[in-house]
């Protein structure tokens, strides 16, 4: 096969072909292909979860390092991306309780350094004054989301930073469907009530920026609370997170 024709067949492969060149080859293109499909993404999952863009550099590199080193132990009937995106989730879970163990807080990184880096995945880049107050708004979302218990970050982060399918997800976290809901509707519930107090001091002072979130932040703080005790899960998961630019 000439090189150009190998080239071909590397790129259209799909990841659990390339996946199975690295575990039966030690084939170091499959898996540079494979480096270069999924960096970004991972790269972002890292930086979310942890709130520090260095420290996500780091996993994400930590990440690829592991596919390397455990490529022995794939599953050939298994999906790349499922178990891609768990050796992922399970270094951020890893570097995170390191993090309390000493004693520091994600919130205390470099702020400038962080919100720039992860200000690269927004898509668009709007007026200069509507950008600075998202940027205001996105800082508040990202603070709150780095305030959750990982259980309930991780699942916020997949569905609604990475738009991964319930059933995905499930599958990644290795439980049932329905606890990705009631973990999904918890942590809505839980960033609500961190967002809401923020918000209303927002709105006494400026005109707020309509992200989809903080819009439906904003809707549900009034005289009534955000999330009844007795509201059933299908309004809780009414608050419906979009990615904004952070």
């Amino acid at each position: 096969m000439g090189r150009a024709n190998f080239l071909s067949s590397l790129f259209s492969m799909t990841d659990e072909q390339a996946m199975w060149r690295v575990q039966t080859q030690d084939d170091h293109r499959a898996f540079v292909q494979l480096l270069e499909r999924w960096e970004e993404p991972i790269g972002r999952l890292c930086a979310r979860m942890t709130g520090d863009l260095h420290r996500g550099e780091d996993l994400k590199q930590e990440t690829f390092a592991r596919v390397f080193e455990k490529r022995k132990s794939f599953q050939p009937n298994a999906r790349f991306s499922t178990w891609l995106w768990r050796i992922a989730l399970n270094l951020c879970y890893d570097e995170m309780r390191r993090i309390n163990r000493r004693g520091e807080s994600p919130l205390d990184a470099d702020g400038n350094a962080t919100l720039a880096g992860l200000r690269e995945f927004a898509a668009e880049t709007p007026a200069p004054d509507v950008q600075t107050a998202e940027r205001e708004e996105g800082e508040l979302v990202r603070r709150a989301v780095l305030q959750l218990p990982e259980i309930y970050r991780g699942v916020l982060v997949l569905r609604h930073y990475e738009n991964l399918k319930l059933r995905e997800i499930a599958e990644i976290l290795e439980i049932p469907e329905g606890t990705v809901n009631s973990r999904l509707a918890e942590g809505l519930a839980q960033l609500t009530r961190i967002l809401e107090p923020q918000f209303d001091e927002r709105r006494g002072r400026l005109n707020p920026v309509q992200t989809p979130e903080a819009a439906e932040v904003r809707k549900r703080s009034g005289s009534t609370p955000a999330w009844p005790d007795n509201s059933p899960p299908s309004a809780r998961r009414g608050f419906q997170m979009k990615t904004v630019n952070l």
